[in-house]
């Protein structure tokens, strides 16, 4: 079986059945077993190497059985791609960070000199926030606010003024460096069950130090340790990792000491190289997969070890991908992406784009808060742009087994750094092998070691086979 690179559609061998479904076979790097996936539905089966032929003859059991779903599975991806609302805001208080992260989404000029929102327009926002999503989510349907940044907690005022006037209406969260959560920010945060995530990039001060400094070079890793401590115990935080040409041969050693912390949920997130800076520690793809799936590895023998798990959200979304897929909790790795269609980002003037990564990008700009509402941003051309982005219209995805399991992320990254928004973005085969790994995990009945306890207690199972 060939393997699909990034620059040439899959060498994988297809196989059509008359007028049926076009089926691809991935080889998972399993002994005894290899995906079948059909592209349009995400229908997938795992199917023993010498059962292959049989699996695939007219009138099996798999083709039959697909064949009798084909109709649901369609129409459950359609419902993913194209039926959801908006139900959650990143809303950057202040254009102002007190780091200078090389890799940041946002410029510097804006992160060094940039202006704070101030506490009036803070709370008229989310006023006007209220009225929107009001009238279009269901009635019991809590939308969603996360403050962002640059470092929203340099605004710490004018945030907690927000959170403490709307605590019904919304559910906050706060992204932070975490270098400003001091005793009585978390005590204000945490009885109010606000969301808290910090930023981590390495368990050492020395790597963590090459990627996380303020702007006069010193690292800030005791804060954030500190921090994390405070929050030990508290059910609602998490911690990011930017994986990078500096942090990834250390990603082991970063699960290992976020396990010994306690911290409830971890996302390694792959560096988005949106802005020309981020090149200069984006990795090779092939030595981050290497790393990545190492991490994981590590998660696992941590939880075998110790009973307690450690789910990284960004890998446990792609085996949702493969397991459930209308269960994901991110939208990254969906086409068309959550960007201006799930959620989107305001900037401090209450300017609107449809994904924190955009806002340094002003072209797209789709609209202001104040000044036309988000009805005017949803129905702008900059967002359109976005949400019409779909990898049937891009080479090599359109011809790609997992193209609904990877979405070809991201669409800031694929514009900025290839072009256009029919190009891939910077990683294609980071996502290859987390997908061979998850469908492996899925062949030895490991993948619940990977994924929150409960995931699946709103869904439904709409088709069951046993592997061939």
């Amino acid at each position: 079986m060939g393997k699909r690179s990034s620059t040439a559609p899959s060498t994988g061998r297809y196989v059509n059945i008359g007028n049926g479904p076009l089926f691809q076979t991935i080889d998972i790097g399993h002994a005894e077993y290899m995906a079948v996936v059909e592209p349009e539905t995400a229908f997938w089966s795992l199917v023993r190497k010498g059962s292959l032929a049989d699996a695939l003859s007219a009138g099996s059991e798999l083709l039959n059985e697909y064949n009798k779903k084909a109709a649901s599975f369609t129409q459950e991806m359609d419902l993913l791609r194209d039926g959801l609302k908006p139900s959650a805001v990143y809303f950057n208080p202040t254009e102002m960070c007190n780091l200078d992260c090389p890799y940041c989404y946002i410029p510097q000029d804006m992160r060094r000199d940039g202006k704070h929102m101030s506490e009036e327009d803070l709370i008229r926002a989310l006023g006007l926030y209220k009225e929107y999503f009001d009238k279009t989510l269901p009635e019991g349907v809590q939308p969603q606010i996360i403050f962002h940044g640059a470092e929203p907690l340099l605004n710490r005022d004018a945030v907690f003024a927000g959170i403490e006037k709307f605590a019904s209406d919304f559910r906050f969260g706060v992204q932070s460096n975490g270098t400003l959560l001091d005793g009585s920010a978390i005590d204000f945060l945490t009885g109010r069950n606000v969301s808290i995530g910090i930023s981590i990039d390495a368990s050492s001060e020395i790597i963590a130090k090459k990627t996380r400094r303020n702007w006069d070079g010193q690292g800030v890793q005791k804060k954030v340790v500190e921090a994390m401590e405070r929050l030990r115990g508290y059910e609602g935080w998490s911690v990011i990792c930017t994986v990078t040409s500096e942090n990834m041969a250390h990603l082991s050693e970063l699960v290992e000491f976020l396990h010994c912390n306690e911290v409830p949920t971890s996302l390694l997130n792959i560096v988005r190289c949106t802005l020309p800076s981020s090149l200069e520690v984006k990795p090779d793809d092939a030595q981050a997969s290497k790393h990545f799936i190492k991490a994981l590895d590590m998660s696992y023998d941590l939880f075998v070890a110790t009973g307690r798990k450690l789910p990284i959200a960004n890998f446990a979304n792609i085996l949702l991908s493969i397991l459930a897929p209308t269960a994901r909790r991110l939208m990254c790795d969906i086409s068309p992406c959550g960007g201006g269609r799930c959620f989107f980002a305001m900037a401090p003037n209450g300017d609107l784009f449809p994904c924190s990564e955009f806002i340094g990008l002003k072209e797209f700009k789709g609209g202001n808060l104040f000044k036309g509402g988000v009805e005017g941003a949803m129905a702008s051309s900059q967002f359109g742009r976005v949400t019409g982005r779909r990898v049937e219209d891009i080479t090599p995805c359109r011809t790609c087994a997992i193209r609904h399991y990877c979405g070809a992320p991201c669409p800031a990254e694929a514009c900025e750094r290839n072009g256009s928004m029919e190009s891939v973005g910077a990683f294609c085969e980071f996502y290859e092998e987390q997908v061979r790994y998850a469908f492996r995990l899925i062949a030895d009945n490991k993948q619940e070691a990977f994924l929150w306890d409960g995931w699946d207690s709103e869904t439904k199972s709409t088709f069951y086979m046993n592997c061939f």
